[in-house]
């Protein structure tokens, strides 16, 4: 079995690792599902407040991939979410090199549906790229793809925990005005998924600098090879390099890219389907597809500082005891007494004689210990309180590192 954290969730397997931490295949054991946990492994001050920034990020829509819960263990952060099966686009790439244009448009599709609700809440991703945009395990049949990964996400108008001449993102998918410093808005995202739609179209990725240059003054510059016109007018308005020519929102470009695919080519007979398999391989021993095999849920961790209650050696009697049937020699063991020598073979054990009964004894008895005189109880000995131990000190570094990124957050919205 894996490490058990914050006593819920189930560390099985690593299934990616990015700038913050690692993110694993984990079994959920108050709701009974396996989730992806991504796993802080870094504990300063501003990954922290990275780290509260995206856990506070809650969109429920079928196109984005956030945070759904949070945990801390120790000295161990992470935030669970949806665990997708398909691996991400870059997968898809990998297996299948260009994409058939219909397969793309309902990607691009897809993948603007999720930002218009990013935008929609004000969040600018500002890290649109293949690798963090994932896909569900649906074999042939029509994709779904989910935008992840908000680590470097920020809320437009809120401080940035950069400095303003730092360009933060992937390098080959910024926008032309996040080169030049300008402040996060909607038109770098639109731009990196016009980027992330071109390098589906060619099964490799796009020279941006050089896509910026071929841009005339006027128009669109023309097709690459293999993408149809219809829809090269879309992608070239998001790669616009002025990002007031480019669409205003997600929605918008959504409307001209569904016009835009009526206008394309029927898939050929000879053209095979796409398939989006599992990416995540087998689960390791021990574990199935409705949970671990065998052993009940681990529950909540026991306090050493609570001694237990003495139990005398009950569980040791008898055929159906922890450790089997007694040996030969010894007989059934009582509840109260333990193991007792069994008679020899032919000879029965004497009986034990009872024990005459105490007489009660009185205050007023002068052999009462009440009636003893006895030296006064004096002031008890102070007792030294040992240091926590390393592991919980650590842990409450940590909590005192997340109270304070919280606040932090919290007065940055005020």
């Amino acid at each position: 079995m894996g490490e058990v954290f914050a006593g819920r969730y189930e560390l099985i397997d690593p299934v990616g690792r990015g700038g913050a931490g690692a993110v694993w295949r984990a079994w959920d054991h108050r709701r009974g599902r396996y989730v992806a946990a991504k796993v802080l492994h870094q504990g300063d001050a501003h990954t922290l407040l990275r780290f509260v920034r995206e856990q506070a990020l809650r969109i429920d829509h079928p196109h984005v991939l956030a945070p759904a819960s949070w945990a801390a263990d120790d000295d161990k952060v992470l935030f669970t979410m949806d665990l997708v099966a398909g691996g991400s686009l870059a997968h898809v790439i990998g297996d299948y090199g260009a994409l058939p244009p219909r397969f793309v448009c309902a990607l691009l599709d897809q993948l603007l549906s999720g930002l218009a609700a990013v935008h929609a809440e004000g969040v600018v991703h500002r890290d649109v790229k293949p690798a963090n945009i994932l896909m569900e395990a649906t074999g042939t049949g029509r994709p779904h793809l989910r935008l992840s990964d908000f680590g470097i996400s920020v809320r437009k108008g809120e401080p940035r925990l950069t400095q303003t001449d730092l360009v933060v993102g992937t390098p080959g998918y910024f926008a032309p005005e996040q080169l030049r410093g300008a402040e996060p808005d909607f038109p770098a995202d639109l731009y990196a998924a016009g980027l992330v739609a071109l390098y589906l179209l060619l099964g490799r990725k796009p020279d941006s600098r050089a896509l910026a240059e071929r841009f005339p003054a006027q128009g669109v510059p023309e097709a690459p090879e293999g993408v149809p016109a219809p829809l090269w007018d879309v992608i070239a308005n998001l790669l616009h390099p002025d990002p007031r020519n480019r669409f205003r929102t997600a929605t918008g470009a959504r409307k001209a890219l569904a016009e835009a695919a009526q206008l394309l080519p029927e898939p050929g007979p000879d053209e095979d389907p796409v398939e989006v398999f599992d990416q995540l391989g087998p689960l390791p021993p021990g574990f199935g597809p409705e949970g671990p095999l065998d052993g009940p849920p681990p529950g909540p961790r026991p306090d050493p500082r609570q001694r237990a209650p003495h139990t005398p050696a009950a569980g040791l009697a008898g055929p159906a005891g922890a450790f089997g049937p007694p040996p030969p020699g010894f007989g059934p063991a009582e509840q109260t007494d333990g193991f007792h020598l069994a008679p020899p073979p032919g000879r029965e054990a004497a009986p034990t004689p009872p024990t005459p009964p105490t007489p009660p004894t009185t205050p007023e008895d002068p052999a009462s210990p009440a009636a003893r005189p006895g030296p006064r109880p004096g002031p008890r000995p102070r007792r030294r309180v040992p240091p926590p131990p390393p592991k919980v000190a650590a842990g409450l570094l940590t909590a005192a590192l997340l109270c304070f990124a919280t606040a932090v957050w919290a007065l940055t919205r005020i």
